[in-house]
C-alpha cells in the first residue's frame, strides 16, 4: 500500500499489510467485499446507530479490498452494529457524494480514509454540521475537523525503511559513498507519504552528510499511482548514469516496479526496501530481490478503529474499550486530535514467518508459485 508530518507512538504490537506507509487497494463489493467496488452493508441489531466507512481507492494498495473492508465488516457485525462500507475508487467527487448520502441516511459515525486531505476536510465539515462524529482512518486530514485518528506510527515506518536499507547495504559491503535513489510515495496527496519520507531521511541524511552514502535522486510517485513508478525510477536511474547501490521504495508496489526496471538493466540484487508486507513484496524478499518490507497489521488497525467507532456510537469512553489514545497535533488546522497510533515491524527473509503467525497471510498464499523457495526458507 501512501502517505505527513507529526507523530505520536501509541504502544502496541502492530504491523500491517497491505502493505502499507504508508504505503496500497481499497474497497468493498455488493453484499460482501469484492475486488471491484461498491458497498458492503451489514445488518445489526445490538446497538442503536450506524457507522459509514469510506475507503479511498483500489489502486494505491491491495489492502483496502483484501483486508480493511472485510475486517471492518466483521468487527461491526460481531458487535451488532450496522455498517455501510464503500470505496470511492479514487474519485474525489464520488467520495464526497458517498459521504453526503451516508450523512443524509443518519449515520452516527463516519470512518474515512480520504483520497486527499482537502476532500476529507470538506467531508468532515459537512459531518460536523450534521452532528456526525468522524474518525480519520489510516490517513489524517490536515486542516480538517475530525476529533479522532487511527493509524500507524508512520514516521516510524519510514525510520524502519531507512535503517533497513542501511542494514542491507552493510550486508553487501557497499563502498563508501554508495549511491541511493529514494522513491517517495504520493507526497502530493497523502500526509502519510510525507511522514514516511521524513522517517527514512532522518536515518539517511546524517549518512549523506558524512559521506557514507550519496543521495543520487529523490523522486515522487505522484498520487501513489503504480503506473508512475517505473517511469519515475527509470528517469532517476538514467540521471544517475545507470548506476545505483540501493533504493528506498515507499511501498511494495513501488518496489515491484523498481525491481522490474533493475532486472531489465541487469542490476538484479540491488537492495530495495518496501512497505505493506503483501504477497508480492514477501515473494520478492524470499527470492532475494527485495531486502525488507514493513508489516503494518491491518487487523489491529481495523479492530482499533471499529472499537473506537462503536464506543462513539454507544456514547462510552474509548478508554473503557481498551484503547489508549494520545494527542496528535495538526499543524495546519492548529488543533489536537485523539490518536491511536500502532507500531510497525520490520520484515526480512529471516522473519517472514511472523506475518503468517500474525494471521495476515497464509503460507499457501505467500508460496504460490515459489514453493521450492519457501521450502528452502522454512516457510510453512
Amino acid at each position: 500500500m501512501r502517505k505527513r508530518a507529526v507523530t505520536i507512538i501509541v504502544t502496541g504490537l502492530a504491523a500491517s499489510l497491505v502493505l502499507a506507509a504508508c504505503s496500497s487497494d481499497k474497497k468493498s463489493g455488493g453484499t460482501k467485499p469484492t475486488a471491484g467496488g461498491g458497498s458492503t452493508k451489514t445488518a445489526g441489531g445490538g446497538a442503536s446507530g450506524k457507522v459509514g466507512v469510506i475507503l479511498p481507492d483500489t489502486t494505491s494498495s491491495t489492502r483496502y479490498t483484501l483486508y480493511d473492508a472485510p475486517l471492518l465488516k466483521k468487527a461491526f457485525g460481531d458487535a451488532g452494529i450496522q455498517s455501510d462500507i464503500q470505496n470511492a475508487q479514487g474519485d474525489t467527487s464520488r467520495f464526497t457524494q458517498i459521504a453526503q448520502t451516508m450523512i443524509g441516511e443518519g449515520v452516527k459515525v463516519l470512518l474515512i480514509d480520504s483520497p486527499d486531505a482537502a476532500t476529507g476536510a470538506g467531508v468532515e465539515q459537512k459531518a460536523k454540521t450534521a452532528g456526525v462524529k468522524v474518525i480519520d482512518y489510516d490517513r489524517v486530514n490536515l486542516g480538517g475537523s475530525a476529533d479522532y485518528y487511527v493509524s500507524f506510527d508512520n514516521e516510524g515506518v519510514g525510520k524502519l525503511q531507512g535503517q533497513g536499507l542501511v542494514d542491507c547495504l552493510k550486508a553487501k559491503n557497499a563502498p563508501k559513498g554508495a549511491g541511493i535513489i529514494e522513491m517517495d510515495g504520493g507526497t502530493d496527496v497523502d500526509n502519510n507519504a510525507i511522514l514516511f519520507a521524513k522517517g527514512y531521511n532522518s536515518v539517511l541524511d546524517p549518512l549523506y552528510a558524512d559521506g557514507t552514502y550519496k543521495k543520487l535522486s529523490e523522486a515522487v510517485v505522484k498520487g501513489w499511482l503504480v503506473q508512475n513508478a517505473a517511469p519515475s525510477f527509470t528517469q532517476a536511474l538514467t540521471s544517475a548514469g545507470g548506476k545505483v547501490d540501493g533504493v528506498i521504495a515507499a511501498n511494495d508496489d513501488i518496489a515491484n516496479a523498481v525491481i522490474t526496471v533493475l532486472k531489465s538493466k541487469n542490476l538484479s540484487g540491488v537492495p530495495v526496501t518496501g512497505q505493506d508486507a503483501g504477497i508480492g513484496g514477501l515473494q520478492h524478499i524470499l527470492k532475494g530481490e527485495q531486502c525488507m518490507t514493513v508489516f503494518k497489521d491491518v487487523k489491529q488497525e481495523a479492530d482499533g478503529a471499529a472499537k473506537l467507532a462503536i464506543a462513539l456510537i454507544k456514547g462510552t469512553d474509548p478508554n473503557a474499550a481498551g484503547l489508549t489514545l494520545a494527542d496528535f497535533q495538526d499543524p495546519k488546522g492548529n488543533r489536537t486530535l485523539k490518536a491511536l497510533l500502532l507500531a510497525p515491524k520490520t520484515v526480512t527473509k529471516a522473519n517472514v514467518q511472523d506475518v503468517i503467525t500474525a494471521g495476515a497471510l497464509t503460507a499457501a498464499q505467500i508460496c504460490k508459485g515459489i514453493e521450492s523457495v519457501c521450502a528452502s526458507a522454512g516457510i510453512k
